[in-house]
């Protein structure tokens, strides 16, 4: 008996020894997710000699892959907010919409922005917007905050190029187009669910939190832009989602023509070619160089200088996510697939429910996100290998746990906090609140999407 549970009680231990090197000591999260690869091989009586092999094979499976993607969809995140675009998108929609619809307008311009800006990025970018808007309109911030922050985490959890679903749907061999085309389909309504219908009921879980007044003075000076410097709506919005469009050409011919092997024809090889997430990012990206730099007579050297400091503050994530997939290939390679495939082959549990169980625990215990997700794929693969589900799917249902509920453990808890000016108590009642929302009624659209593909 104990031989069948012990991988599983070593996994347990694992997690508590990574809690411990995070929360207690306050080690380096890249640094304790190796040392806990380590001590959870050990556990797991793998050969020492392997050990460090595996964790080597482990980072440079996933890094080989999201390396590329992210590196490219920081880049294009960098050109549109420095050549105005992110800040045009913002402003044309709050002003076309009007104050009786401008928490519409921030929720329509965030989802845009967010797809092309990773979730901090976008936070920083949009925040100064939210408080402005709220003065000129009288209006409290976090009912501006709340919907803005809700389509960023969104995006963040459900949609490529960000590097949780890119890095789930890699690990588990999913289309990565099918996983962008169902991501929308879940995000829309979970976004709209979250961000202005829950912006209803908030108020009256916590009135003294829309009374707030938030600090921003740790963001330094933002980027100011006369009209004339400003790229047009058009331009800036085609901009951001041009990857996802390439994306979704090449997704929904191969749906249309059912020929999602390989390509049958000419026609068919360079659409593919250019619909691949690394394609079509770099595409974004060499033309992001243009319509946000070059046609805004900006120089090249500082178009360069754009593209440099993009990939400055995306070094440790590069790195803990590698970290991240180190832990997941020492979990597949210490046997935990077989023992959890074990306790779970003959249940009747839902492939997308466990999916989402396990990514969900994991956030609560780690904080990241991104983590959480990654390290969910080692345990929930094996499981696949027999069940009868769409990939696309648990990649999705992984994004969705992944989300649950933040707390004190997640820098994204304490950036809310701090630039809402907001108590412990109403963080919990707002940002936990709307994270458990997005997390929870993303695993419904999922499963209700799973009786139709």
């Amino acid at each position: 008996m104990i031989q069948e549970i012990w991988p599983i009680i070593s996994v347990v231990i694992g997690i508590l020894v990574l809690l411990i090197l995070i929360m207690k000591i306050k080690l380096n999260t890249f640094i304790a997710l190796i040392v806990t690869a380590v001590v959870t091989g050990i556990l797991l009586g793998m050969p020492l000699d392997k050990i460090i092999s595996t964790i080597e094979t482990g980072m440079g499976n996933t890094l080989g892959h999201i390396a590329l993607i992210f590196g490219l969809g920081a880049m294009l995140g960098k050109l549109l907010a420095d050549g105005g675009g992110a800040t045009q998108i913002a402003d044309t929609l709050v002003s076309r919409l009007g104050q009786h619809y401008v928490m519409w307008a921030m929720v329509l311009a965030s989802f845009i922005i967010g797809i092309a800006l990773f979730f901090e990025v976008g936070l920083v970018l949009l925040i100064p917007l939210v408080f402005t808007i709220a003065k000129r309109m009288e209006i409290s911030q976090l009912t501006l905050g709340l919907p803005m922050v809700t389509a960023l985490s969104v995006t963040h959890g459900f949609l490529p190029p960000h590097p949780g679903p890119v890095v789930i749907a890699k690990e588990l061999n999913a289309h990565i187009g099918e996983v962008l085309l169902y991501g929308f389909i879940v995000a829309i309504p979970v976004t709209i669910i979250a961000g202005p219908l829950f912006i209803k009921l908030a108020p009256k879980l916590t009135s003294q939190a829309f009374w707030r007044e938030g600090n921003i003075a740790s963001l330094g000076a933002t980027k100011s832009f006369e009209a004339s410097e400003l790229p047009s709506f058009k331009l800036s919005t085609f901009t951001a989602l041009l990857p996802v469009i390439l994306m979704l050409m090449a997704t929904v011919w191969q749906l249309i023509s059912g020929h999602q092997g390989e390509a049958t024809n000419v026609f068919e090889s360079g659409l593919y070619f250019v619909g691949t997430a690394g394609t079509a990012m770099l595409i974004a990206v060499l033309f992001a160089m243009y319509s946000m730099g070059l046609k805004q007579r900006r120089k090249m050297s500082h178009i360069m200088d754009s593209v440099t400091q993009a990939i400055n503050p995306i070094g440790m994530m590069l790195l803990i996510i590698g970290g991240g997939g180190a832990f997941k290939q020492i979990l597949i390679d210490g046997g935990v697939g077989k023992s959890i495939e074990y306790w779970f082959t003959d249940t009747h549990i839902s492939p997308l429910l466990l999916a989402w169980i396990v990514a969900a625990v994991l956030r609560l215990a780690l904080g990241s996100a991104t983590v959480a997700a990654i390290s969910s794929t080692g345990i929930i693969l094996p499981l696949l290998q027999t069940a009868d589900v769409n990939l696309a799917l648990v990649v999705l249902a992984i994004g969705a746990g992944s989300v649950f509920c933040s707390h004190v453990n997640d820098a994204g808890f304490w950036m809310f906090k701090e630039y809402f000016g907001l108590t412990i108590k109403e963080t919990f009642l707002t940002w936990s609140l709307v994270e458990t929302i997005i997390s929870i009624a993303g695993f419904t659209f999922v499963f209700i999407l799973s009786l139709f593909v």
